[in-house]
């Protein structure tokens, strides 16, 4: 999430778990397909770049 400060973060939060609770169950059931897709995709993105960065730390 690219919130400028803690602030903002909260607010998106709140956002968040507003649209969550308007979802019916179906709804949610997908909401939460997608996200667990999301964040498997980004953990394997963040892995990737540690392991890039940790080769390059390693090699100097």
């Amino acid at each position: 999430m690219n919130a400028a400060d803690e602030q903002e973060r909260a607010a998106i939060n709140l956002e968040l778990k507003a649209l969550y609770a308007s979802l019916n169950e179906e709804e949610q059931k997908e909401f939460n397909t997608q996200l667990q897709l999301f964040l498997t995709k980004e953990m394997g993105r963040i892995k990737s770049d540690y392991e890039s960065i940790q080769g390059t730390i390693h090699q100097n």
